[in-house]
């Protein structure tokens, strides 16, 4: 049976969904050229450096670990405490600005190079379709074939195989949180660990039908960021446009006869992993893969013409005026971009090897007794270290008479671990004069960084006191 003819794409709708509502498969051909090649690399060196993340170790830690139920954070080597993840904040606003910046600039760079979606239905998912059911024009005929022997096993062969990675994906994802070996239980005894079993499941069904059915879709019904790009660019972004002054009006093979360069050959078309057509102008579906560019500087290579029909360039500059790659938008994006930079820089600098917490105990927030106000505290001391560390405390900065106990000076804190113990405070009520903010210090015996926090000594206003003990009797 032959393949159907490829159906060609209108910018009046959504190329993937028919007139009647129905869904149209995409069977992008392969391209062959410089950013295909490039792009191949960067997925790979991408995927090879998610999975080695988990497996490299630093300090003793994998590079990097998001140990949730330790409440550790480990990042190249530095880790941080729960308490520390509002460093978190700076850090992910600074890479959100990078992405404005860069979009303002390079227009879809990265949903066409970095992102996960598109690394991996394009250098996995659809590498395993094309070595099972061949190139577009193969698989095109293979989808409009009749159900078959050998129809079936391929499929069954291609979705097996789908699902192997689908499912090697959540595995990969787990181990950010408890490490290979941690993955490694889970598997060994799911029933041990419900929750993390039931996520390989569920995430394993949904990332197969993503890159088995969904694929583009996500790109073009769900992200967002197709449609943040369109605020976020403008007529001097770089994009990959189509120079219709030179292409125009399409022609055929042989020069002359008044034809432009465009021989309607629609390899751009049929290479496109969103089914688009460049031709008709920019598009929000188009991610920025360059395959349409590729596609084109063969063609036009074989037909001995100048390469960069199809090529990056601003929408000014295909119109054939000047662009300004210095602009508000680039100026204020870099601006946002460096504050992001330098206060997340900040921030991280900021980190100590260990933290604490100074809380009130439940119940009453003071006690009053004949002789004292007493406020009872938790100290919870944190080692961020892999190995112990001896921590001693200090209260300064107190009012004359304020006793403590309930600690020593000097505690050791295993690796990695934690110690809450109890802090009383007692100030004579004879020498009270309304609460007071007092400072509780931790410093390392070897003298290298020390930490403190103010808090605030609670009880009742001087003169109510002073009236209570003067109605009391004798």
């Amino acid at each position: 049976m032959p393949a159907p003819l490829l159906e060609l794409p209108s910018r009046e709708s959504v190329t993937t969904i028919r007139a009647d509502g129905s869904r149209r498969f995409l069977f992008p051909a392969d391209a062959r050229g410089r950013f295909t090649l490039a792009r191949l690399v960067v997925g790979w060196m991408l995927l090879a450096v998610v999975v080695a993340l988990p497996l490299l170790r630093l300090n003793g830690y994998p590079a990097v670990m998001l140990d949730v139920a330790g409440r550790r954070f480990h990042f190249f080597g530095l880790t941080l405490a729960d308490q520390d993840l509002w460093l978190l904040f700076f850090v992910i606003t600074g890479l959100g600005f990078s992405l404005f910046f860069v979009t303002s600039l390079l227009g879809r760079v990265w949903c066409g190079w970095t992102c996960p979606q598109t690394v991996l239905l394009d250098q996995v998912f659809r590498r395993i379709e094309r070595l099972i059911d061949g190139d577009a024009v193969a698989r095109r005929a293979l989808a409009a074939a009749p159900r078959a022997p050998g129809k079936v096993a391929r499929r069954v062969l291609k979705h097996a195989l789908f699902l192997l990675v689908a499912a090697f994906l959540p595995c990969l994802i787990l181990a950010y949180f408890v490490s290979w070996p941690g993955v490694g239980a889970v598997l060994q005894a799911p029933a041990d660990h419900p929750v993390a079993g039931v996520f390989v499941v569920a995430a394993t069904g949904v990332l197969w039908f993503n890159f088995a059915w969904f694929r583009e879709q996500l790109c073009i019904v769900i992200c967002p960021y197709g449609r943040i790009q369109s605020a976020l660019i403008d007529d001097h972004s770089l994009v990959i446009g189509y120079d219709a002054k030179r292409g125009e009006p399409r022609g055929h093979a042989h020069p002359g006869a008044g034809f432009g360069d465009c021989v309607d050959c629609v390899r751009c078309v049929a290479v496109c992993p969103t089914g688009i057509d460049i031709r008709q102008g920019l598009q929000m579906e188009c991610i920025g893969c360059a395959a349409c560019v590729d596609a084109c500087d063969e063609v036009m290579t074989k037909l001995h013409r100048p390469t960069g029909l199809i090529r990056h360039a601003s929408q000014n500059a295909l119109a054939g005026r000047r662009t300004r790659w210095v602009r508000p938008r680039t100026v204020v994006y870099f601006g946002l971009l460096l504050v992001g930079a330098s206060v997340a820089a900040w921030a991280v600098s900021t980190v100590k090897p260990a933290a604490f917490l100074v809380t009130h105990m439940i119940g009453a927030p003071y006690i009053v007794d004949d002789t004292t106000v007493r406020n009872q505290f938790f100290v919870r001391l944190v080692n961020k270290l892999n190995s112990p560390v001896r921590l001693v405390l200090h209260v300064n900065a107190a009012p004359a008479g304020l006793r403590q106990s309930g600690f020593a000076d000097a505690v050791e804190v295993a690796p990695l671990g934690e110690v809450v113990l109890p802090l009383i405070l007692q100030q004579p009520r004879a020498g009270y004069t309304g609460p007071f903010l007092f400072e509780v210090r931790v410093d390392d015996a070897a003298g290298t960084f020390h930490l403190a926090r103010q808090v605030e000594f609670l009880g009742p206003e001087a003169q109510l006191l002073r009236e209570d003990s003067a109605a009391s009797p004798r």
